[in-house]
């Protein structure tokens, strides 16, 4: 088996564990609380934490698919959605839509169409450069505006070179970091 391949992934993990475990505990004193939501800024982690992962541009791409009480799946660019059965009562189109752009991320409509059970949203990110095969990734919830509204509970396959998602819901998503 080779493992000079898995050599870089986890030093770069070992290197991010180091990094969270030498910040400054601070006093030990008890102080008032702050929200759990909150860090210091001085911690690199914490403020890079929901950053939209910047991507080399790929060409745009749309694809459609009628997806029903069976399930199927949708593929466009570098990203797959898979609509397990019993997902959908009936038929849907189903669009998704890649832009040619430096944010790694992907549409689809239409928007607010919710799931019975939940479909799992796999996102590509060979195309995104050295920090992507560093930190760890996730899938980010957009609004409009490309703002982060929730960072998705997401599995990071770095040997893959993707991350997936369960959605119960339509919108806007990005890889982040």
């Amino acid at each position: 088996m080779n493992l000079s391949r898995f050599r870089l992934p986890l030093l770069a993990a070992a290197l991010v564990l180091v990094a969270a475990s030498c910040r400054d505990a601070g006093p030990t004193a008890p102080s008032v609380a702050a929200p759990v939501a909150s860090a210091p800024e001085s911690d690199l982690l914490w403020s890079l934490r929901g950053t939209l992962l910047k991507c080399s541009p790929l060409p745009a791409a749309t694809a459609s698919a009628t997806i029903g009480a069976s399930g199927g799946v949708i593929q466009v660019g570098p990203h797959r959605l898979a609509v397990p059965a019993g997902a959908l009562p009936s038929s849907v189109t189903i669009t998704a839509s890649f832009p040619s752009d430096t944010l790694n991320r992907v549409e689809f409509q239409p928007h607010g169409l919710q799931f019975n059970k939940p479909a799992t949203l796999t996102m590509g990110y060979a195309h995104c450069g050295a920090l992507a095969k560093i930190l760890p990734k996730r899938i980010a919830y957009l609004d409009a505006n490309l703002n982060v509204l929730e960072l998705l509970l997401s599995l990071d396959q770095l040997w893959l070179q993707q991350v997936s998602t369960r959605l119960d819901h339509f919108s806007e998503y990005a890889v982040a970091w």
